[in-house]
């Protein structure tokens, strides 16, 4: 208990006794006597408040408890966690890296995986979390959160992970964070290794361009990805590209180290900038646009946005703009399809293009999960995206639940008495050894998974089998085989022994006649 708490108290419970003392409530009723002109008197009793209570009445011991209740109240509750609104037994938990400005927890109240298990909301931005990754184990974040005044630690092993905020921006890098909760095998919108792959814009657009090279025989404006040129560092930039060009410094949003250069004098003093700062640049050609495009695409909602500079800057994320919602045309659906299915698969994407005062329109970059939400529709766009992460941590629970089932069924498998070899017979003795062998060690306990196992003994049984049937259908190709080769020999012998027979009477009778 703080000291602050203590003296709130102390000086509630001290008020409470000075009242409860300078009242008449300690003091007899007193019995006014009102004496008239005749003589007679009245007892009018005169009531000032309660009336007193005895000792052991219930308004004293209320009263205690009351004073009791106020000089400790306070010290109780503090001391004494409060108890958790889930069941730990069968909870899931989710942690959402986002700040603080977005309260994730209220699109998740309520609501239950599967109708069996609660699920425990975790916020926190990337600067509050660590964490430990173990190969066998999993990952075990901590988070710091403020509790009365003071940084408390909190540790949990998170189920499923939502990344809202910004991974790598101008001045922030939270790589490691993201390899720690991949190494711990853990799923989350829009898997770990898209993440990673988005941690530069430049590595995004040549995904892209897989997808604008295949649409460059078929139309250029099937997929219409702006002309860049990437630089490693400052010294290839030698040739002046044509001019108003825009120079993209290093990653980073909100256009920050976006540069437009007119001529190559400004060119020049902008590589001086890119050799100082040791990044990487992109270039693309100027292009004077009327508006922005803003397409997203989460789960299977499309939405598109307009974006128009007031404020006259050429940057319309910058300063003043106004923002509308358009339809979504199927060739706007057919650009968020196509990019959906870069890295893997991404749960949620968004596209940035430009419509140019020429009429042609231009796509710039492609955000993942951590893109903006944009309109008077954002609390609809959380809701769509915790509808999602609700669909997915129960196809989760739903594999967990037959993995588990299968382990604990092969458990009761091995966990019976193994009968006795059978007698011997012609196909058990054809058996090879070696099967034998590999038999015996699939049915004994094996560090593998039991799916596995169940596979392995699978076919090693249909091999078995197999080499039964080709062993009796040989040895019935061979007995037929041998029988003909000895009846043949048979016959042959009695033909020999007929054709001696006949030779003898013919020469008996010859010389029987001399």
């Amino acid at each position: 208990m703080s000291m602050n708490t203590f003296r709130e108290g102390f000086t509630s419970g001290m008020s409470y006794l000075k009242r409860r003392f300078s009242s008449n409530d300690l003091q007899g009723d007193l019995m006014n006597e009102r004496t008239d002109s005749t003589g007679f008197s009245f007892n009018l009793p005169k009531r000032r408040g309660p009336s007193p209570s005895a000792p052991s009445s219930p308004s004293r011991s209320t009263s205690i408890q009351g004073l009791t209740r106020g000089l400790f109240g306070s010290s109780s509750s503090s001391t004494q966690p409060p108890k958790p609104a889930y069941n730990k037994d069968r909870c899931k938990t989710l942690l959402v890296i986002d700040t603080p400005n977005v309260e994730w927890t209220k699109y998740f109240r309520g609501r239950k995986l599967l109708g069996e298990w609660d699920l425990r909301v975790e916020q926190a931005e990337f600067s509050e979390i660590n964490l430990a990754a173990y190969s066998e184990t999993g990952t075990v974040v901590d988070i710091q959160v403020m509790r009365n005044g003071t940084k408390v630690v909190r540790s949990f092993k998170p189920d499923f992970v939502l990344v809202r905020q910004h991974v790598k921006d101008a001045t922030e890098n939270w790589k490691n964070i993201i390899i720690g909760l991949h190494y711990g095998q853990i799923p989350s919108l829009n898997t770990f290794e898209s993440i990673y792959n988005f941690l530069d814009k430049p590595w995004v657009v040549s995904a892209a361009m897989k997808i604008f090279v295949w649409s460059f025989f078929l139309s250029r404006a099937r997929f219409p990805l702006i002309e860049q040129t990437y630089f490693p560092n400052h010294k290839e930039m030698l040739v002046s590209p044509h001019f108003p060009v825009v120079v993209k410094i290093g990653h980073a949003h909100a256009g920050l180290g976006t540069v437009k250069i007119d001529n190559h004098y400004d060119f020049q003093d902008i590589i001086s900038l890119v050799a100082l700062s040791g990044c990487y640049c992109v270039t693309e050609p100027f292009i004077d646009s009327k508006y922005d495009i803003h397409i997203q695409k989460i789960g299977d909602t499309y939405k598109s946005f307009t974006r128009t500079s007031i404020s006259g800057n050429w940057k319309v994320n910058t300063g003043s703009s106004m923002l509308e919602q358009i339809p979504t045309t199927e060739r706007y659906k057919r650009w968020a399809d196509e990019c959906s299915e870069l890295f893997g698969g991404l749960d949620m994407v968004a596209i940035e293009a430009i419509m140019g005062k020429d009429g042609n329109e231009y796509i710039l970059e492609i955000n993942d999960c951590t893109m903006p939400l944009l309109g008077e529709t954002q609390e609809d766009d959380r809701k769509l995206i915790a509808s999602l992460i609700i669909n997915k941590m129960e196809a989760n629970c739903r594999e967990e639940m037959s993995k588990s089932a299968s382990i604990s069924q092969m458990s009761v498998v091995n966990s019976r008495p193994m009968a006795g070899p059978p007698g011997p017979s012609p196909a058990s003795t054809a058996m090879p050894m070696e099967f034998d062998a590999t038999l015996a060690a699939h049915q004994s306990p094996m560090m593998l998974n039991s799916n596995q196992q169940q596979q392995q003994f699978q076919q090693q049984q249909q091999q078995h089998f197999q080499l039964q049937q080709q062993q009796q259908f040989q040895q019935q190709q061979f007995q037929p085989q041998q029988q003909m080769s000895e009846s043949e020999v048979a016959k042959d012998l009695e033909d020999s022994e007929d054709t001696m027979k006949n030779l003898r009477k013919t020469f008996a009778g010859i010389f029987g006649n001399m």
